[in-house]
């Protein structure tokens, strides 16, 4: 049967903490009160209730074994708690005639038919039906119809550490990016997706990891005794179960089945709202997340201003800033920002995707294991979009913006070429890539992209400094790299002395190495995918210097002629961080893109122990994303040396950037901005010119009234707004130097 031991009257609301863990001198109380002094109140500022009062709260039907350990604070109204008991030491909030609302909902001032068990209730609260033991709450909140709030002396709030006197065993982990294991992480308060893929991916760093894990544990009181809290003003109404749970001030909780050993992290700017059917245990909630309708999570972290939603399941997951999922599965995943799922027949297992990423319905990623265990992984490049009903097996990998056509891949996958199309020609038996479709055959959605992701960012706290556009050091080295492969398998250059396509070229090579399977790989059109390679290089490179360009000017006053040239030179030439040599020279950090020499040289400090704890990392970040755009500018300076520059006579024989050069790379940049407005009205005109889209219409009008024209997108308008700001400025920096 049950163990259901019988104790003593006077055991109900003391001895929360066992004696045992007391040091001499040490109440159980020595915890909670240093909690409530963070809440604003002090406990000297409570007074115990005088006879009348208590005389009223008999009248009204409460109950309390000792009313010496009933405290309150002025102005207290004792006709306002009604039909309630109370246990343990229990100290009152002001008390005032008053009502308080959020949304529709109304409830008085006060405290009715509820049960309170060494709790501190903040003032002016309302408190009806709800059942709350060994709880602080915060002033103004609203606790209407729950059945259980209570918090145990060795409550962990979802964070990763062993309380005295527990085992190893029941320390929380999350299996990140391999179901197998291997790769586990220890949740903590403020955990992003940066600290979760340093943590998971630097394996073979045992100094490193012995690190992370001694500033998980640094500044956390291991100590029993902590009691859950409530911030201000949050409203928790109809729930079921809520244990050991930390909610921060102006949450919204309602309808719950059972929240169980969490932080939920809420701000009055940055509210989080946790909804009907829900069930989470052994997580970390970010601000201003929603978690709604039936949703079920277990030992997982969602970032700030990500969503779960319509049933989905997270599970041994990290969900990025910025993202949303809905209906589907994810388990053992790291995912970076701005990361969508909305369909209940998609699966994501084992992987770890770079963020800005989209799984259509159907989509199984990682889900079918083909090895003698289920230790497979998946690893996505950033715009990693795979097509409907698509299946991807471990252990792959693609680049940067890979699409996938809707198809059964059946052999593991190693993808260079990043925004590409893959499809799987099922007809003729073999692999077909076609690198660059996005800039070929889809400006108008790869454009729009970066401005979806930043209108997107609703972060109130910016620990990380994400990168929005497609065009960034990280994929600029990728296509590189991907230029340096197409020749290798033509076995010539694809591209002339000018930059343009060799009319000879091939118009389809082998791709050895892609997929591990004996039949045939294919590039299609290899010399325009190179082509466009080298344009969005332009773009990305020349872009990147005009806007910097831009700041200095902004900020010195401007320079004229060749002095403006010369003060380019001296700060974006020469410096490492511009050096292009390869995807390792450039990290993406749970979305944020550090050169991979400064991030070495923080884990180094990492590693000898001199960074004390996540929130020191947290500013190290954010001094890295400081200097992110003036490391982007040396890089994206760099590119363009490779692209119009010539190589010295040092030893290293880099390519430098004359002006001359420089001209060049803005003449160009100026005609390809053209190219690219006319291209992004090209690609959503062809949604307009499709014949079959006006079958369900049945006139013209009718169809012009529902669609609009393509001219009146209002991407369409703004880009052929932002493309000609583009020239302009190519143009004034040329006339500049």
């Amino acid at each position: 049967m049950n163990e259901i031991r019988v104790l003593p009257e006077e055991a109900l609301g003391f001895g929360f903490v066992p004696p045992e863990y007391l040091l001499p001198g040490e109440d159980e109380y020595r915890i909670r009160d240093a909690q409530l002094t963070a809440f604003g109140r002090e406990p000297s500022s409570f007074r115990r209730l005088k006879p009348y009062e208590i005389e009223i709260l008999v009248k009204n039907g409460n109950a309390c074994r000792d009313w010496n350990e009933l405290l309150v604070s002025d102005p207290f109204a004792p006709e306002l708690i009604k039909n309630s008991a109370f246990a343990g030491r229990v100290r009152l909030g002001r008390l005032e005639r008053a009502v308080l609302e959020h949304h529709d909902t109304r409830a008085p001032v006060g405290i009715y038919n509820s049960r309170l068990v060494a709790a501190d209730l903040g003032d002016n609260c309302a408190v009806i039906d709800t059942s709350i033991a060994h709880y602080i709450v915060g002033d103004g909140c609203m606790l209407l119809n729950n059945d259980e709030i209570e918090a145990s002396n060795h409550a962990k709030f979802g964070v990763g550490i062993v309380m005295e006197g527990e085992s190893e065993d029941v320390r929380i982990e999350l299996d990140l990016m391999n179901e197998a294991g291997g790769r586990s992480v220890l949740p903590f308060d403020g955990m992003n997706a940066a600290d979760a893929y340093l943590w998971a991916r630097r394996r073979g760093e045992p100094e490193l990891l012995a690190a992370f894990k001694a500033m998980t544990e640094t500044g956390v009181d291991r100590r029993r005794g902590r009691y859950g809290e409530i911030g201000a003003h949050s409203v928790l109404k109809s729930n079921a179960i809520i244990k050991d749970v930390r909610i921060g001030p102006s949450a919204y909780i309602k309808g719950t089945n059972k929240l169980k050993n969490l932080t939920i992290n809420s701000s009055e700017e940055a509210r989080t709202q946790i909804g009907e059917g829900v069930e989470l245990v052994n997580g970390i909630i970010g601000y201003g997340c929603r978690v709604f309708y039936g949703c079920k999570a277990v030992r997982f972290v969602m970032c700030d201003n990500s969503a779960l939603k319509y049933g989905a399941r997270l599970i041994h997951s990290v969900l990025g800033e910025n993202s949303t999922v809905s209906c589907c599965e994810i388990l053992n995943n790291l995912v970076f920002p701005a990361h969508e799922q909305h369909h209940n027949t998609s699966f994501l297992i084992a992987s770890l995707v770079r963020g800005q990423s989209n799984m259509a319905a159907g989509a199984t990623i990682g889900s079918n294991h083909n090895s003698r265990a289920n230790d497979g992984e998946i690893e996505a490049g950033r715009g990693f979009w795979p097509g409907l009903s698509s299946s991807v097996k471990h252990s792959s990998r693609f680049a940067s913006f890979c699409l996938l056509s809707k198809g059964d891949y059946r052999y593991e996958i190693d993808l260079p070429l990043p925004f590409c199309l893959v499809d799987d020609d099922r007809a003729r038996d073999r692999l077909v890539l076609v690198p660059a479709y996005w800039w070929t055959h889809n400006l108008y959605a790869l454009l729009r992209n970066e401005s979806k992701f930043a209108s997107r960012d609703k972060r109130a706290h910016k620990v990380l400094t994400l990168e929005q556009s497609p065009f960034a050091p990280d994929t600029a080295e990728e296509m590189l790299a991907a230029l340096r492969l197409l020749d290798a398998w033509a076995g010539a250059p694809l591209l002339g002395a000018d930059g343009a396509a060799r009319s000879d070229a091939p118009d389809e090579l082998a791709a050895p190495g892609v997929e591990n399977s004996s039949r045939p790989v294919v590039v299609i059109k290899p010399a325009r995918a190179a082509r466009a390679y080298r344009e969005m290089l332009l773009w990305y490179a020349a872009g990147t210097v005009i806007d910097h360009a831009r700041r200095r000017e902004a900020q010195d006053g401007g320079r004229d002629g060749p002095s403006r040239f010369a003060a380019l030179v001296r700060e974006l030439a020469g410096e490492s961080a511009g050096r292009s040599d390869g995807a390792s020279a450039w990290e993406n950090l749970g979305g944020q893109l550090v050169p991979g020499a400064k991030l070495e040289e923080l884990l180094a400090r990492v590693a000898r122990r001199e960074v004390a704890d996540w929130t020191v990392m947290h500013a190290e970040y954010a001094r890295l994303g400081a200097e992110y755009p003036r490391d982007k500018a040396r890089h994206a300076w760099a590119v363009l040396a490779l692209l119009y520059g010539t190589v010295d006579e040092s030893p290293a024989r880099s390519p430098s950037l004359c002006r001359e050069g420089l001209l060049r790379a803005l003449a160009d940049y100026e005609a390809l901005a053209a190219t690219v407005e006319e291209g992004v009205y090209a690609s959503r005109k062809k949604d307009y010119d499709n014949r079959f889209r006006r079958a369900t219409f049945r006139t013209e009008a009718e169809y012009r009234a529902v669609m609009g024209r393509p001219e009146d997108n209002p991407f369409v308008r703004r880009a052929r707004k932002e493309l000609a700001e583009k020239r302009s400025l190519a143009r004034a920096l040329a006339a500049r130097l």
